[in-house]
């Protein structure tokens, strides 16, 4: 204990004083964290582009293009492409290596830190990269590029969420957090006007670079974690309480005896000593049990807020966007009613980026639940009226334009119900719902999950809606199924998805304790943790409760 300093863990009993004043320093910091969402985005917008590149695909299968012309040698437009075997591998293997990714980011990141776990995840998303670029026709390399990428990605999605949600203030927790879906769609549209204009280049620039720009999202975000500061909450985790009231200080700039930083660190700790009396730290193995411990019924328990996370980024995927954003561009082709593909992908996407804002206001005004109730509704009947049209007038036997711009209509409005909606509020709600020992993990695998799904989808669409040999070919029928499966993530977000605006993650535990999802949004705190745990200032502001020294 010798040479340590001594800082004060003395809180207050006023719910209006647990955290500092909402600061500009703090939505740019949590801005430029957000900024990790280009890399998913990013990815998920090149492939789809790349994948129906005229240089790819006959690198790839042969097929000869007449650029001169614009049309495929020998074979009809509609059958320009690659297999539905080669899509799947390429866009599928991603996914695989981000859901381990995001598994392993959470070891990581509660042993070396949330920081130095993103920047791990830059250099590996780097060598991903690079092997993407050598390769030629070289399938395997390239897959092998795709893989190592997606363990980047993985590090980088689940832990971006973290850092966000245990930074951010509680008052525009949502909003900021929403960001980085924000930056998730900017992604996507860059990649798509890359791969735009590089389209019908007759060398291997086509699809290089596409690949190459993705080194300057992870240069950018790289060195600049070098410069935010770690988690206050993971050093107090750590029992790091001076290092966690420096950091506390920096992301709420406020000065470090400030009173707001005394009381918000009580809280922090109060909350950490509450949990771990819970949910003790016992072996490796054992930390991650903890995760699925206690009983489906009851709200609070780790079991619950785990099948919560991993179901709600189940749900997510399962809306079908991916689909567009994967395949948008080969699936239009396909139709054969549409003359530009490429064009009409960069509407969609550019559609993505525009709605997104209208979550950060709306999810701290209105509320979590209301937009994913809502936003499903909306995905629901749009996605419907797509494929009723689909299998109707806009079949390419009926030649009706009228109709497959009415499609393309209720595409752009199917994604501003997801963009506005579930697209934000789906990484807020994984970032709010873990309690502190096991929210790294928790986090982690809920990501995991996204990515599991995200793996999924890409398998199996290429097979459902290529016309290649073995493929099902349903073209705008898939519709139908993507509406059925948003009717079941409404039901979801309706019955077990709470209400957690307005609150600080520490009261949100208490609130998942408390009440039920349906009846969260009138719940509020009664006390503070500060108090509830003896750590509480007298009237003349010395402590009730023993001063912390951290260890040495």
């Amino acid at each position: 204990m010798v040479g340590a300093v001594v800082y004060p863990l003395s809180g207050t009993a006023d719910l209006a004083r647990i955290e500092a004043p909402v600061t500009f320093k703090a939505y740019l910091l949590c801005g430029f964290a957000a900024f990790g969402g280009i890399f998913f985005g990013y990815d998920t917008g090149w492939m789809s582009g790349v994948l129906g590149m005229p240089y790819f695909i006959t690198l790839y299968t042969g097929l000869e293009y007449n650029y001169e012309t614009g049309q495929p040698v020998d074979v009809p437009r509609t059958e320009f492409g690659l297999p539905s075997s080669m899509k799947s591998l390429m866009t599928s293997i991603l996914s695989c290596g981000t859901f381990f990714g995001a598994l392993i980011a959470g070891d990581v990141a509660d042993f070396l830190g949330r920081r130095p776990t993103i920047i791990i995840g830059c250099l590996v998303f780097c060598v991903g990269c690079v092997l993407e670029i050598i390769s030629t026709n070289q399938e395997v390399l390239f897959v092998m590029g795709r893989l190592v990428s997606g363990v980047g990605v993985g590090f980088i999605s689940a832990i971006i969420i973290l850092y966000m949600a245990e930074v951010a203030p509680r008052k525009v927790r949502g909003a900021l957090v929403s960001g980085y879906q924000f930056c998730i769609t900017l992604g996507i549209l860059l990649a798509n006007c890359v791969t735009y204009a590089s389209s019908n280049r007759n060398d291997t620039g086509s699809y290089r670079i596409p690949v190459g720009v993705q080194f300057l999202w992870a240069i950018i975000l790289g060195i600049g974690l070098f410069i935010l500061p770690e988690s206050p909450r993971f050093h107090v985790m750590k029992g790091k309480i001076d290092l966690a009231a420096k950091s506390l200080s920096q992301v709420r700039g406020q000065s470090l005896d400030s009173d707001y930083i005394k009381d918000e660190l009580a809280e922090i700790v109060a909350n950490h000593e509450y949990e771990m009396q819970v949910i003790p730290q016992t072996s490796y193995i054992g930390s991650w049990m903890a995760c699925f411990q206690g009983s489906i019924r009851k709200g609070n328990s780790n079991l619950r807020r785990t099948l919560l996370g991993a179901g709600m980024q189940m749900m997510q995927q399962l809306t079908g966007i991916n689909f567009i954003f994967y395949f948008g561009t080969t699936f239009f082709q396909q139709l054969g009613t549409i003359q530009n593909p490429f064009f009409i992908s960069l509407v969609t996407t550019l559609v993505n980026v525009l709605s997104t804002p209208v979550s950060f206001f709306a999810v701290e005004k209105l509320g979590r639940r209301v937009l994913l109730n809502w936003g499903g509704v909306g995905m629901v009947i749009t996605q419907f009226i797509v494929a009723i049209v689909g299998v109707t007038e806009g079949r390419p036997e009926a030649n009706n334009d009228a109709a497959v711009k009415v499609m393309i209509a209720f595409i752009c409005i199917y994604i501003f119900c997801f963009a506005s909606t579930w697209g934000p509020v789906g990484w807020v709600i994984i970032g709010e719902c873990f309690p502190l020992p096991i929210r790294s993990r928790g986090v982690g695998i809920s990501t995991a999950s996204n990515w599991f799904w995200n793996c999924i989808i890409a398998v199996i669409t290429p097979y459902m809606v290529g016309n290649s040999p073995g493929s099902a070919n349903l073209g705008p029928r898939v519709f139908f199924l993507w509406g059925s499966l948003c009717i079941g993530s409404t039901i979801f977000a309706y019955f077990l998805v709470p209400e957690m605006k307005g609150l600080t993650l520490e009261q949100i535990d208490t609130m998942m304790e408390e009440t039920t999802p349906r009846k969260s949004r009138g719940w509020e705190p009664t006390t503070t943790f500060a108090a509830q745990m003896g750590r509480v200032r007298d009237g003349k502001g010395s402590a009730t409760h023993q001063e912390f020294a951290p260890e040495p």
